[in-house]
């Protein structure tokens, strides 16, 4: 086993990274990591949110030694499976990830658990539906419920016990245990079982004869209601896990290498550092290298943020997963494997992700004390009933009603129906959340780091200006310069191309490879291109591409006859509603930066056009993470808004990333917020409706432990019988989903 330690080019000799199972807070994480590091000479961190460790070891270690010590501590464990399971790069078609499997299961418990409850729950409330013996068929549909719905909580209830810990699993298990324990008695051996029974639904602190009652739909719905919690949890905690599956499977998935001459498709594993591989346009680059034959223009604004596609030509350096927009080219791999850029990237977001603070929920830190506590004051309450006289019946009606009603089925609805709404509200605006952790940070947020391709710009080549020379006309000169360009797929060209619907027809079109192309237009032949091409540049014509150049933009040059006859700028385009957008981050409280890739003038321009004072340009992948993290030490709280993969790093250190989702899968994934709009003011309504659902998900966790505190003093004194207990629980999970409704009214 030990030689798949290095299968990972994201992990250094003496590393593993081991898949973790059956975690259920982040205790369990603090547990596993504890008896990790109890080992010699082993290093261990345990990230609950993507149920992984990462464990460093020293190299005689078994390997079986860490499996072993986490599944002594009541979890699973296996080595990942290898990054590439098949030729090509993609992983077998029919493999199953293991948090997939687990996550369609638990669907499948709660579904099950859902249709089961519903009608014990409804004959419990509504006296007209009990009809005779309905206890007993109560009974049939709660018991699969109570033992096998809540199997999950139960498993890691007796876990917990085994090692000394107690967990809101711990309270769950044992309210419902207790309730369903009790109507089995009551029906077997008190009066509950009798023909005819009914079960009036009273507000009343009379307590009577307690074997006459049953618990069932306390027992069916507390578990219904908490799987349906653990589920959202679980779905988003999955999708959040997804950002190196999609940066890794950017990469092309083979290559034509050269070998004899000859061109051999092989799978890009097997490129060697030497290796001379042909990319044609349309093609992504299958690892970074020198061009060695061949002009182009390279797309690289998904891994660099460059809005304008890079000529290059031999000697000149690429990067993988860049895409060939024009023309072949033969290209020496120069890096493979795990020393790509884009594999550095990986583990850049990687390492953001695991260092990322983890925001461990009110109600899971809570539960270290509040659970014993509840049992501590459960068993009390059975020892003084029985000390004062009572009897056995009272005692134990007075301590099951304290299990009952401190159940945690509130807590446990706190955080998921506020996210279920809040979420389902910014969908309808465009903006996707991610999960809980995602909205700590909103509240916080002081600053916002803008990305301009594709963020603040619409990341597409557009005509922004004509300029003709001396006694030139605009409309005739455009015309010219687009029939040219019409037999070109260069990005430039087409911008100059579908600013221009009507023009004429050109022939003899030449391309001239890295300067510009040539054609015969109107009897003239026109040459379009840099300005080198030209023998003779008006001082007109100079100053305007002098002046363009100066913004970051391009400037295509055409003429005919030697002579340079006017100049089109071409140029990324602010978005509509960016400088709107802007305007509302400030009033947010916010302040915002203009971070890119591109140079110095461009993003200049930019930020000018959109009321952006503070411009930082020319920042490659891992400087925009250096930027984010120096604007951290300096105590701010920073959110970062981003579309490419160069943002992705970014968008994972910092404290709430914004992805927008025009932008690629790997943005998307290493974002705590989506922008589904392609319209920046997302943002703004993004930072608002996290803020306010986080204030949702705060008002519900502290009615929830409120209810709690008030209840338990009055069921361990005998003022609530189970079945008001019961009702009070239900109560107070009605009104934490009431309270997260609201957000459906969020403008």
């Amino acid at each position: 086993m030990s030689t798949e330690t290095h299968a990972d080019p994201r992990l250094a000799p003496g590393e593993v990274e081991l898949d973790i199972s059956g975690m259920t807070c982040a205790s369990c994480a603090n547990r596993i990591e504890r008896k990790l590091n109890k080992l010699d000479g082993v290093e261990a961190t345990v990230n609950y949110a993507t149920e992984k460790a990462r464990v460093r070891h020293p190299a005689d270690l078994d390997l079986d030694v860490l499996l072993s010590t986490v599944e002594a501590a009541g979890y699973g464990a296996a080595l990942p499976a290898p990054p590439q399971a098949q030729p090509g790069g993609t992983s077998g078609e029919g493999t199953v990830d293991r948090r997939d499997l687990e996550l369609e299961q638990l669907r499948q418990r709660l579904v099950v658990s859902a249709l089961l409850s519903v009608p014990v729950i409804l004959m419990a409330m509504l006296p007209p539906l009990q009809f005779t013996h309905w206890q007993w068929a109560s009974l049939t549909l709660a018991a699969p419920v109570a033992v096998w719905g809540a199997w999950p909580f139960h498993r890691a209830a007796w876990a917990n016990l085994r090692h000394g810990a107690a967990t809101m699993d711990t309270l769950v298990s044992v309210g419902v245990l207790a309730a369903f324990g009790w109507s089995l008695y009551a029906l077997f051996l008190g009066s509950a079982g009798d023909p005819g029974m009914r079960h009036p639904f009273e507000l009343t602190i009379a307590r009577g004869d307690a074997t006459m009652n049953i618990y069932l739909e306390v027992a069916a719905g507390v578990t219904t209601f908490l799987l349906a919690g653990r589920w959202f949890e679980k779905r988003a905690k999955r999708q959040s896990g997804a950002a190196l599956r999609a940066l890794l499977e950017l990469g092309a998935k083979d290559a034509g290498v050269l070998r004899d001459g000859v061109e051999h498709r092989v799978p890009v594993e097997e490129l060697r550092v030497g290796d001379e591989f042909v990319v044609r346009p349309g093609e992504k680059l299958a690892t970074d290298g020198v061009v060695v034959d061949g002009t182009s223009a390279i797309d690289t604004s998904t891994v660099t943020g460059e809005s304008v596609p890079r000529e290059v030509g031999p000697g000149d350096t690429v990067i993988g997963a860049c895409v060939n927009a024009h023309g072949q080219i033969v290209v020496r791999a120069t890096r493979v494997g795990g020393d790509t850029q884009l594999a550095q990237m990986a583990r850049l977001v990687e390492e953001a992700q695991s260092g990322k603070a983890e925001v461990q929920r009110l109600a899971d830190r809570v539960s270290g004390i509040f659970v014993p506590a509840v049992l501590l004051l459960a068993a009390g309450t059975l020892g003084w009933w029985l000390g004062t006289g009572a009897s056995a019946t009272a005692a134990f009606t007075a301590a099951v009603a304290v299990l009952i009603v401190a159940c945690p089925c509130a807590l446990g609805l706190a955080t998921p129906t506020a996210l279920l709404v809040g979420t389902g509200r910014g969908a309808q605006m465009g903006i996707l959340i991610k999960g809980p952790e995602t909205l700590e940070s909103t509240r916080r947020v002081d600053t916002v780091v803008l990305d301009k391709t594709g963020t603040v710009t619409t990341g597409v080549m557009a005509l922004v200006d004509v300029v003709a020379g001396p006694g030139e006309d605009v409309t005739r000169l455009q015309s010219r310069a687009a029939a040219v360009e019409a037999g070109s797929g260069h990005p430039i060209a087409r911008a100059v191309v579908e600013a221009t619907p009507e023009r004429p027809v050109a022939a003899g079109l030449t391309d001239l490879p890295g300067l510009g192309a040539r054609g015969l237009v109107d009897g003239v032949e026109v040459t379009v291109g840099r300005a080198s091409l030209f023998e003779t540049v008006p001082a007109e014509l100079d100053v305007a591409i002098t002046a363009a150049q100066d913004q970051g933009r391009t400037a295509v040059v055409a003429g005919w006859d030697g002579v340079a006859r006017g100049v089109l700028v071409v140029s990324d385009t602010v978005k509509p509603g960016a400088v709107e957008a802007v305007r509302a981050l400030r009033a947010l409280g916010l302040r915002p930066l203009l971070v890119t890739g591109d140079n110095e003038g461009a993003a200049r321009a930019v930020a000018a056009e959109v009321g952006i004072e503070e411009v930082i340009a020319g920042v490659l992948p891992a400087g925009k993470v250096d930027v984010v993290q120096q604007l951290r030490a300096e105590g701010r709280v920073v959110a970062m808004v981003g579309d490419g993969v160069n943002d992705a790093p970014a968008l994972a250190v910092a404290d709430l990333g914004l992805a927008m989702g025009a932008g690629t899968d790997v943005a998307i994934e290493a974002s705590d917020l989506t922008l589904v709009r392609e319209d920046l003011m997302a943002a703004a309504d993004a930072v608002r409706l996290s803020r306010r659902t986080l204030a949702t998900i705060k008002g519900n966790l502290f009615w929830a432990f409120a209810y709690n505190v008030a209840a338990l003093p009055l069921a361990a004194a005998g003022l609530l019988n189970p079945m008001l207990a019961g009702a009070a629980m239900a109560f107070s999970s009605v009104f934490v989903v009431s309270n997260s409704l609201r957000l459906r009214r969020f403008r």
